[in-house]
């Protein structure tokens, strides 16, 4: 202060910088905090239980992609009727984010009872595999399990479905561009991660693995199936709406259900998957 009891310029500029830098580094420490908190809520990991039971299904290849964290888990489970000298279709499941693989063997078996093979990839963290999954590190994964895949005798690579379920339709997703499948079937899925923040009240701004799956449709030009549950509180049915909507011709199918019991027990979901299928020709017989 001067001698005329008046503030020092430079003492009031000092006092200035150090309330910027104290707003400065609270904002810093919100949006990290707020980052985190999206990476706990959209990779819930450890909290769903291995089912070791599921390793012993019937026909069911393990296979580990190499990633620069370590190993990831895969399983290819081929369709009834399949071998090297009969190539059949495939389709890529891409499962939940509270949810791991070994969940999915015989959820999915009437895949293989139509002569689909199946072919099931593990986010990293999850499982067994290792490191830290974001949405560029699951596409990495997703792009060489495709690549390893589409080689195998066993493997029409032109009849390749996409089905991808809640987080795993922006998996599946992450691949639709660079390798349009024949058939893509997206359940209880967002048309974004953002979106979902902007419905929680979360700025979307602050999102850093969006999973932005509306313009991936509006882009394909295959045949789209979307299944979601009227009752879902975890991803609403707008957004299943909305993907419908952007793409022309779309199959929409909604059920009476939430987000976690879809399909409902009695209903017509797997007529409603092999008619999408023989439509788009991915089954022929």
């Amino acid at each position: 202060m001067g001698e005329d009891g008046t503030l020092d310029p430079r003492e009031t500029l000092n006092r200035r910088l150090r309330l910027s830098v104290i707003a400065v580094a609270v904002i810093v420490a919100t949006v990290f905090g707020v980052v985190w908190l999206e990476r706990k809520l959209l990779f819930p990991r450890g909290f769903t239980a291995e089912d070791p039971s599921a390793r012993r299904t019937p026909g069911l290849e393990a296979i580990w992609i190499e990633s620069d964290q370590g190993p990831v888990e895969a399983w290819f489970l081929p369709g009834d009727g399949v071998d090297a000298s009969r190539p059949g279709p495939v389709v890529f499941f891409a499962h939940g984010n509270g949810e791991l693989i070994d969940h999915w063997p015989r959820a999915l078996h009437r895949y293989r009872e139509l002569g689909v093979s199946v072919a099931l990839l593990e986010y990293r963290g999850y499982g067994r595999s290792a490191g830290d999954p974001s949405e560029a590190r699951i596409r990495e994964d997703f792009e060489a399990f495709y690549a390893r895949i589409v080689r195998d005798p066993r493997v029409d690579a032109d009849r390749l479905v996409f089905h991808g379920r809640s987080l795993g339709g922006g998996a599946v997703c992450g691949l639709v561009d660079p390798h349009p499948p024949r058939a893509l079937i997206l359940e209880s899925t967002f048309t974004s991660v953002a979106d979902v923040a902007r419905g929680m009240w979360i700025p979307g701004v602050l999102v850093t693995d969006d999973f932005a799956c509306l313009p991936v449709v509006e882009r394909y030009e295959g045949p789209l199936l979307v299944m979601h549950g009227t009752r879902d509180e975890v991803i609403p049915t707008a957004h299943g709406r909305r993907l419908a909507a952007a793409h022309p011709g779309a199959d929409l199918v909604l059920y009476d259900s939430g987000h976690n019991d879809l399909p409902p027990p009695g209903s017509d979901y797997w007529d409603r998957i092999e008619r999408h299928l023989r439509g788009a020709g991915v089954i022929t017989e």
